[in-house]
């Protein structure tokens, strides 16, 4: 693992080569992270497109020794609220120990001649610590096609705080490798970490 200056300096060098106000970004994540050593570190830009317009966001997770930073930025253009294009940034700090589930879902082509270490297609990290969930609900059912009566509702609660989508071919295989560094390093750290209390 990269030494914690050399972590350091490596974020901030991804933030400036993502071209999405350094500035801005750079001065949000430094806030955020305080003095604490960068143990990892992912820098996600994605454009979207909306209507006619085309939209630009950055995410920026940062895992340290006790904590797991998310940074996102978004800019809108002018509307009611401002007559000129702004940008917002926000910043949520993680203790490590809220954090209740990593999943990292791997896409790669030809699994019957897979290799192991090759890099995947695509990755999706989705992390959870409980601030936000989704709600999958049906209704319930008897299993006779020919009852009639109300059985209520069935469904599943899954946490869902943060799901980024990463591939080789829109964002490259830098990115992707990054990806799978950040989700290990944060897998291990949520492994070593006690569990907060339940909520």
């Amino acid at each position: 693992m990269a030494k914690t200056g050399t972590t350091t300096q490596g974020l901030r060098e991804a933030i400036e080569r993502s071209g999405y106000y350094p500035a801005l970004v750079a001065e949000a994540v430094e806030a955020a992270v305080g003095g604490e050593p960068v143990v990892s570190y992912l820098v996600h830009q994605e454009t979207t497109f909306d209507s006619n317009e085309v939209r630009r966001h950055v995410t920026v997770l940062v895992l340290t020794g006790t904590r797991f930073i998310v940074s996102h930025t978004d800019e809108q253009p002018a509307d009611g609220t401002s007559p000129s294009p702004y940008a917002t940034t926000s910043s949520e700090s993680v203790k490590l120990g809220t954090i209740s589930s990593v999943v990292l879902s791997r896409v790669v082509a030809n699994p019957e001649s897979y290799t192991p270490g090759t890099l995947p297609r695509e990755v999706v990290l989705t992390i959870g610590w409980g601030a936000v969930s989704r709600l999958d609900m049906e209704p319930a059912t008897c299993g006779d096609p020919n009852c009639e009566a109300d059985h209520g509702y069935t469904g599943s609660a899954t946490a869902d705080d943060l799901s980024l989508r990463v591939s080789e071919a829109a964002d490259g295989p830098d990115t992707v490798r990054q990806t799978l560094t950040f989700a290990q390093a944060l897998s291990e750290a949520t492994a070593k970490t006690p569990a907060g209390p339940a909520r």
